[in-house]
């Protein structure tokens, strides 16, 4: 999606700041508002960015943040330990993922993000490649994604209704501990 000017001023309110080396914007909200923008491996002054997919919208940062403290990298990296499948699929996204950014320009890195391939250290870069590339590109952002709509109520405003919802995905968000992170007006969790 070509970026407007609109699309930048929108970005530096959500960011607080300038945005740099924004290619594109990679998710729309449902409600209009930028949630994903693609950077370019490089910025303007040289400085390396791996971070293809940045994730800008606040309600989506403030949920990965959410999500962060009532452990769910834990939970999925252990899953990445014992579950070969899901590990495959983890490894094909992070190749995915570099492909794309080499594409654009090399890097001469086989660093993705978010911890790729072998465990899960940030859900907002999971999160952000979720959103861009669609829902079952990645079971791991799948899951993330889900997890936000459905524990935050985003479903509809920051993230499209249609995405999987984690009971379709088999996931009960009362095991997770939330008590530390509690989305404003869902107290409880769903």
């Amino acid at each position: 999606m070509d970026v407007t000017q609109a699309d930048l001023e929108a970005v530096a309110r959500q960011l607080g700041r300038s945005p740099r080396g924004v290619l594109e914007i990679s998710y729309r909200c449902p409600d209009g508002e930028p949630g994903v923008v693609m950077t370019a491996p490089k910025l303007d002054d040289g400085t390396p960015f791996p971070t293809l997919y940045y994730l800008t919208d606040p309600r989506l940062t403030a949920e990965a943040s959410r999500l962060e403290v009532a452990h769910v990298m834990k939970w999925m990296t252990n899953r990445l330990e014992t579950d070969e499948e899901l590990r495959e699929d983890y490894r094909k996204a992070h190749q995915h993922f570099l492909d794309k950014r080499n594409a654009i320009e090399d890097l001469g890195t086989d660093f993705s993000g978010g911890g790729m391939p072998d465990r899960v250290k940030c859900l907002h870069v999971l999160i952000a490649y979720a959103l861009a590339e669609g829902p079952g590109h990645f079971r791991l952002g799948t899951e993330a994604v889900a997890m936000a709509a459905d524990h935050a109520g985003l479903r509809g405003t920051a993230i499209d209704a249609d995405w999987p919802s984690c009971e379709e995905l088999g996931i009960n968000l009362s095991d997770f501990d939330f008590s530390n992170a509690e989305a404003p007006g869902n107290q409880g969790g769903n």
